[in-house]
């Protein structure tokens, strides 16, 4: 069993995963709602073009175009999805062809088919997509909702008669794409003051870290500074007493140093609550089910010593396990902490293969005083580490 090169579970990383992809899904079904408005329109269209007047060759360049503006949506979309309440309105140079082909598919339909409302949602549709201001844009999607309503009543009058169904599905369909879009800015503000609350969290805990640095270096110098000058004055006249000076100037640096030391690792240790949640979430991306029973206690044992072991018999568990369940359990036993992990075996996995990890975890529970103990069996494995409770606990 070796240790990854990079950690494996780290309880940001997981969650901030977590929230990556939620927002990757939800701008997915985002931009599949919308391309399914716009082809539920462009099939309701075919449909009453191809059981009306219009010819097979008239029916078939609308639905051809609606596929290709269909397609130059996605364009503008994937444009959208980054955008900023202080960006342009529009990337230009990307944005001009999506809304030229709006533009040209609207003048065909007009010419083929005299359906005006029709010929007008193509580029009023591209109009949604671009980076309008939260009150410009209201304002613009009433105006062009008004337009295709008095195009629809024309169309009514003129051409489509009792067919007029469609021009409803056609004025609506801007605001759909409005209040989807509208869902999707109101994600993505979210994940901004998320990500500003993280940044601001990330500050304080640097400046917590940096006071209490300061404090505990800023006491020792102030001693070790006071003992060398006495030291200098009494050197001349007194060596012995100098000498003691000196003497309680090295002590003060080696507590320094030592509480240095023990200041880091209490901001590096992870608490074994969060390293049994962070396997469990790391087993079940992998397609494992895996569930985790944690003592409500779990926060005095021995971080130091078995979060390494977590971390490893996990790793374990992902390269030789049969990859169907895991579970964990960390409870405690008298006056010990047992960590337990057991999990389907594969048929075609060897002893041999986890021998030289499960070595190494006897030896990290030799130093610590502890016990480990493998059982095996044709269809499970599980791996249990006794460890005193007092080990490697930090003050």
């Amino acid at each position: 069993m070796t240790r990854p090169a990079t950690p494996s579970i780290d309880a940001a990383a997981r969650s901030e995963l977590r929230l990556t992809r939620g927002i990757r899904v939800t701008w997915w079904y985002t931009l599949s709602a919308i391309v399914f408005f716009e082809l539920v329109l462009l099939t309701l269209a075919i449909s009453v073009l191809a059981d009306g007047e219009a010819t097979p060759f008239v029916v078939a360049v609308v639905a051809g175009g609606g596929l290709v503006w269909c397609a130059s949506t996605v364009v503008l979309l994937t444009d959208y999805r980054d955008r900023t309440d202080t960006g342009p309105l529009a990337p230009w140079p990307r944005t001009l062809a999506p809304l030229l082909t709006a533009a040209a598919y609207g003048a065909a339909i007009v010419t083929l088919t005299g359906l005006w409302v029709l010929a007008a949602l193509p580029l009023a549709q591209a109009l949604m997509f671009l980076n309008w201001q939260a009150g410009v844009r209201l304002r613009v999607v009433l105006l062009v909702t008004v337009v295709l309503a008095a195009l629809w009543a024309i169309d009514m009058q003129e051409t489509l008669g009792d067919r007029g169904f469609i021009g409803i599905y056609v004025v609506s369909l801007p605001g759909m794409t409005v209040a989807s879009l509208w869902w999707w800015d109101v994600l993505i503000a979210l994940d901004r003051a998320r990500a500003s609350e993280a940044r601001l969290a990330a500050t304080q805990e640097r400046l917590r870290v940096a006071t209490d640095v300061h404090d505990l270096q800023g006491h020792h110098l102030q001693v070790i500074a006071l003992q060398l000058e006495l030291a200098e004055r009494l050197l001349a006249r007194d060596p012995q007493a100098a000498l003691e000076h000196l003497q309680t100037a090295r002590t003060s640096v080696d507590e320094a140093r030592q509480g240095t030391r023990d200041l880091a690792t209490r901001f590096r240790a992870v608490p074994l609550r969060d390293e049994l949640a962070n396997a469990v979430d790391l087993l079940r991306a992998a397609g494992i089910a895996a569930e985790a029973s944690v003592d409500p206690d779990a926060d005095l044992a021995p971080a130091a010593v078995l979060g390494p072991v977590i971390r490893e018999t996990t790793t374990n568990v992902l390269r030789h396990g049969g990859g169907g369940w895991a579970r964990l359990a960390l409870t405690r036993v008298g006056s010990s902490w047992l960590y337990e992990i057991t999990n389907d075996r594969g048929a075609d996995v060897a002893a041999a293969q986890d021998g030289a990890g499960l070595d190494g975890l006897a030896r990290r529970a030799a130093d610590a005083g502890g016990v480990l103990d493998v059982r095996r069996a044709p269809r499970e494995f599980a791996v249990s580490m006794t460890v005193p409770a007092q080990v490697g606990v930090l003050p």
